[in-house]
């Protein structure tokens, strides 16, 4: 019961939308418009409700279960922290400057591959979503991934319509400013961890 009341004490709006921004930036869905229309050219159909389930529930379970694997492989969370920061400034570098990222593969199912997996809950979320964890609360990431999993249900759900609306000046341009926001985050994830983990060495 303290457990409960534990994580939900720790709710925080700031944290929320700060927490958001970035899952928003790295999942980059706004910018993986034209990979979905693609997708859903060859196959006819995106199972939306089933895509957004299936990423949600694989970020979710990250988030709890990410630091057990880890520590079966002899990991700490700052370690992962800092390695996570090095993928989103590469995620950043390449959003900023314009650079294709493969997101996805050729499949005949549009729902779990390549939609939920590797599209939206791919390496660069995952990575992210463990990474958040050393600097916000669970139950603010919990609620940002949340919020995050309708405007992809929403754009899944509505990709055509939105790319057409939106055009690809708009999405290039939304591209490199979300590439400056994980930018700042990657260095900030970089500089709060990596003093601790040099401290656990000089312990050691």
């Amino acid at each position: 019961m303290n457990n409960i009341t534990s994580f939900f004490s720790e709710f925080s709006i700031n944290q929320i939308g700060a927490v958001f921004a970035v899952l928003f930036a790295v999942i980059d869905i706004l910018g993986s418009i034209p990979i979905i229309v693609s997708i859903r050219s060859k196959v006819g159909h995106i199972q939306s409700e089933k895509a957004t389930v299936a990423a949600g529930l694989l970020l979710i379970s990250f988030l709890f279960f990410g630091t057990k694997i880890l520590g079966l492989v002899g990991v700490d969370v700052q370690s992962f922290a800092v390695a996570g920061a090095f993928v989103i400034f590469i995620i950043a570098i390449e959003m900023i400057l314009g650079i294709e990222i493969q997101k996805g593969v050729e499949s005949n199912s549009a729902s779990i591959v390549p939609i939920a997996f590797p599209l939206v809950a791919g390496a660069g979320s995952l990575t992210t979503v463990l990474s958040l964890r050393s600097q916000f609360s669970d139950i603010n990431i919990v609620i940002a991934i949340l919020l995050n999993m309708l405007i992809v249900y929403l754009v899944l759900k509505f990709a055509g319509r939105l790319e057409k609306w939106l055009g690809p000046g708009v999405l290039s341009v939304l591209k490199k400013v979300f590439g400056v926001i994980l930018l700042s985050i990657a260095i900030k994830l970089f500089t709060s961890n990596i003093g601790a983990l040099f401290m656990n060495e000089i312990k050691i």
